[in-house]
């Protein structure tokens, strides 16, 4: 909506749909508290002119406290501002969360995770991809089944069943938890069981 893609009762503005990966915000800052009980402050790092990280941090921001968190926010402009932005968050926050960021997303794990990892402090991701590379944990997308849900919007309309403006714009049907626990490990940190128990997936290692 914020982008101008959809209308904000989800209708499309032409014929054109899709589906977002707007994240499930409530999800996430509920498995950072089962995992970190004593948190308070969450650092979240975004790209100022990217449109889907703007309205995501605002999410955030709006419901962080029926979680007991407060939102410590740092704007970035280019990938050179990112070593200065996290040094700054790390000396105030518990831990970091990441959003579908595409600036901070190319930094994640030669610069934000490596600073914090310094620092014993976890970093939380958006979607598998990000926890394979080192963050601790997402509840998040799998950017190939979102992939699917699109393919199944995309086939009605190349089937012509539905013209794309008569198709809403879909959010991922299912956020699943994903876990790294050699990330939990090096940071002296377990998942919770009933997390742990229904992981989509749990990784064992670190990869770049």
């Amino acid at each position: 909506v914020a982008a101008e893609l959809a209308n904000a009762d989800g209708t499309p503005v032409g014929e054109v749909t899709g589906t977002s990966d707007k994240l499930p915000v409530e999800q996430q800052l509920e498995m950072i508290r089962a995992i970190l009980p004593d948190a308070k402050k969450i650092g979240i790092m975004y790209t100022t002119s990217e449109v889907n990280s703007a309205s995501t941090l605002a999410d955030y921001k709006e419901k962080a406290a029926d979680y007991g968190f407060e939102i410590v926010e740092s704007g970035v402009s280019s990938t050179a501002d990112i070593p200065l932005a996290a040094d700054s968050l790390l000396e105030q926050v518990d831990c970091l969360n990441n959003l579908t960021d595409n600036t901070v997303v190319g930094s994640l794990p030669l610069t934000v995770i490596e600073k914090a990892n310094s620092k014993k402090i976890p970093v939380f991701g958006s979607e598998i991809e990000q926890v394979k590379i080192g963050c601790l944990a997402a509840m998040g997308l799998d950017y190939v089944d979102l992939g699917k849900q699109t393919g199944r919007m995309a086939a009605e309309v190349l089937k012509g069943e539905k013209k794309a403006s008569e198709l809403n714009f879909e959010v991922i049907e299912t956020a699943a938890f994903y876990g790294n626990s050699k990330v939990a490990e090096d940071l002296g940190i377990t998942f919770p069981e009933n997390l742990a128990s229904n992981a989509k997936e749990l990784f064992t290692e670190i990869t770049q």
